[in-house]
């Protein structure tokens, strides 16, 4: 079983039980209690649980737990949230824009993380915001209901006065032949003014999305540099997306 899988099953398993051990986790998941022992520090340094003697039980000051997490807990989302922590650094500048995959990233935010994030993303916001470290600036323009995201002129103008470290971008879709691409011209747009102001890129994309179009052209996989799928890095699902440097985690 991967790694990220294991993850998911410890946190749903804490999460019914209120408790877990290296040795019921070892059983259950069929690995050394050593991998379980790895695993639980990986989670306790990322502030997702509390490390006890012999496993692990919940984190009890975690930022994010008032929340309603209805829709945010699918396997896949849990796993890409998961995965993106190690690109996160204390002190950076992000990017963060529309969609549930990105919600699901706050939701794995460890609670001393301290980044600048930029977004027209409005669901995101009440996310962040029980986080003490983390500065967060809100690209005005027109509300959509809908996707809950502001966009238009002015988020396009308010983006292109920032540089990012780091832009994660949520994705309509993901094909070789296309690169990525949004169903909403609106949202496109977005994508492409916060992709011109960032150092580094990294795609978010479901299993679901990839090998598929949208009608907006986005960019080509030759302007990312990090995908972030569900899948494991070495999945035959993501070999028509290996495009020279592209790092699929």
């Amino acid at each position: 079983m991967i790694r990220e899988k294991r993850f998911q099953h410890i946190l749903s398993s804490l999460k019914n039980t209120g408790t877990v051990t290296y040795m019921g986790l070892s059983a259950d998941l069929l690995v050394s209690e050593d991998t379980i022992r790895r695993d639980i520090d990986y989670l306790h340094e990322n502030g997702l649980l509390s490390k006890v003697r012999g496993g692990a039980i919940p984190r009890d000051k975690n930022p994010l737990s008032f929340q309603d997490r209805t829709g945010l807990q699918s396997s896949e989302k849990e796993i890409i949230g998961m995965k993106v922590q190690p690109l996160l650094k204390n002190g950076m500048t992000v990017f963060m824009d529309g969609g549930t995959t990105i919600c699901a990233v706050a939701e794995c935010l460890p609670a001393n993380t301290s980044l600048r994030v930029m977004t027209n993303n409005m669901a995101l916001v009440p996310l962040l915001d029980r986080f003490p470290h983390i500065e967060i600036i809100v690209l005005g323009g027109n509300y959509d209901k809908d996707t809950q995201t502001n966009t238009g002129a002015r988020t396009c103008a308010e983006a292109a006065e920032f540089v990012a470290d780091l832009y994660l971008m949520g994705t309509c879709a993901i094909s070789k032949d296309f690169g990525i691409t949004s169903a909403i011209r609106e949202d496109g747009a977005v994508k492409k003014a916060m992709l011109k102001g960032s150092k580094a890129v990294a795609v978010l994309s479901s299993s679901t999305k990839t090998g598929t179009s949208e009608a907006f052209v986005v960019c080509g996989l030759e302007q990312i540099d990090v995908l972030v799928t569900d899948l494991p890095s070495d999945d035959p699902r993501l070999d028509e997306l290996r495009f020279k440097n592209l790092k699929i985690i």
